[in-house]
């Protein structure tokens, strides 16, 4: 296993793209992907001004901004609530993704970047001495393997990275925006 500060958003570890990926072990290669998600999903503020990141362009609370926000309570309830077991409000964790879009006047695109990015070492600590087959016991399904925690949280931040790019283009082609 690698150690939890040698990859991520902020190093040079090989993109999925990389042939250098292909050799990795599973773990290490959902650990690359989640990672690479996790970028990009930050990257979406890039360039951005508050207003823009903050603008609604649908009917739900989705913004580039509530997006990575949302992104926090996903990172806390995979890899703090599922790993430790303790409840969302002991863990000063909203009550649902509803919630977790919701932004406060002091939230700001560096502020949640910075959030963001903390909140992501401190879910690969969190899991850095676990096996893929270790069982994750606080979710509300029950136990559930790291393998599968991991698979759905990429499929998560893929989804809403998907998202993003849709947000940020329209923020980017509209005029007036």
């Amino acid at each position: 296993m690698q150690d939890a500060d040698t990859h991520g958003p902020d190093n040079n570890d090989p993109d999925t793209d990389d042939p250098s990926t292909f050799a990795l072990g599973v773990r290490q290669q959902l650990e690359v992907f989640v990672d690479e998600h996790r970028a990009m999903l930050v990257e979406s503020l890039d360039g951005l001004t508050e207003t823009q990141a903050r603008q609604r362009l649908v009917q739900s609370d989705t913004t580039l901004l509530g997006l990575v926000k949302h992104a926090i309570f996903v990172e806390q309830v995979w890899f703090e609530q599922a790993v430790t077991g303790r409840s969302r409000e002991e863990l000063g964790i909203v009550a649902g993704p509803p919630e977790s879009f919701v932004l406060e006047p002091e939230d700001t695109i560096d502020s949640v970047r910075a959030e963001f990015l903390e909140v992501c070492a401190k879910s690969r600590a969190a899991i850095a001495d676990l096996t893929l087959s270790d069982r994750l016991p606080g979710n509300r399904r029950g136990p559930l393997p790291l393998s599968w925690v991991l698979a759905h949280v990429l499929r998560e931040l893929a989804q809403h990275c998907g998202h993003a790019d849709i947000l940020r283009e329209q923020i980017l082609t509209t005029p007036n925006h």
